[in-house]
């Protein structure tokens, strides 16, 4: 069985608490999906920790890109003051191979990726958009899963004549949905069903953590962590 994690930044215990649950229910395998320090207060706990696991594929996430070359960021004053921070912490070493990740992978007629097949920024919401048709050109599996937006949905999209599930996992460290657990999936291949989960953990703590750690720059992030939501701060 496959966990799909996605969205981690460097929340060490929301990853702690998901690992576990996952064990509990009997996965295997992991699919790694981007964004694994940024904005965290454990980045390098965090990459320690996902790489002990016994198998892992890994893909790289907008995170991952911007660390390394920052000048592709926004120029927002919270997202380069994490850049600087979350890349003296890591070092260069460790900031060349997480931007050296590849993009994609295919596992089982399934794509993973981190925004969309043809961006890492561009993603999938709820609700179809206009520009979904673009951001499906060229995928053949019938699934599509994804992360990025911090939203856990599953849904399917009939772009192209093509019928594709569109699947989500959510964030692990900073989910965007109002519900401040810590949010994975599960693909179970023998049902070819995703199982949406949400694993409880000290959240507030976690926030007060990012502000201890990082100081008065990333309130923000720790406002973000306590709500679930992208609209505070």
């Amino acid at each position: 069985m496959l966990a799909l994690l996605y969205d981690i930044h460097g929340n060490l215990p929301a990853l702690e608490a998901v690992l576990a649950d996952a064990d509990r229910a009997g996965a295997d395998r992991y699919l790694l999906g981007g964004d694994y320090t940024l904005f965290g207060a454990w980045p390098v706990e965090t990459l320690e920790r996902l790489e002990a696991l016994p198998d892992a594929d890994w893909i790289r996430g907008n995170g991952e890109r911007w660390t390394a070359a920052p000048a592709e960021a926004p120029d927002v004053g919270l997202v380069r003051e994490a850049i600087q921070v979350c890349a003296e912490t890591l070092g260069a070493e460790r900031v060349a191979g997480l931007a050296e990740l590849p993009e994609q992978a295919v596992i089982d007629e399934t794509r993973f990726c981190h925004g969309s097949p043809i961006s890492d920024v561009r993603s999938f919401f709820p609700e179809p958009a206009d520009d979904e048709e673009e951001l499906l050109a060229g995928v053949g599996e019938p699934r599509l899963v994804f992360g990025h937006t911090h939203l856990a949905f599953a849904r399917a999209s009939s772009c192209q004549g093509r019928e594709r599930e569109l699947v989500n996992p959510g964030s692990v460290g900073m989910p965007f949905d109002g519900d401040p657990r810590a949010a994975y999936a599960l693909l179970r291949p023998q049902a070819d069903e995703v199982e949406h989960r949400r694993v409880e953990y000290d959240h507030l703590a976690a926030a007060e953590a990012v502000r201890d750690r990082l100081g008065a720059w990333a309130e923000t992030v720790a406002l973000r962590i306590e709500a679930a939501r992208a609209d505070v701060g």
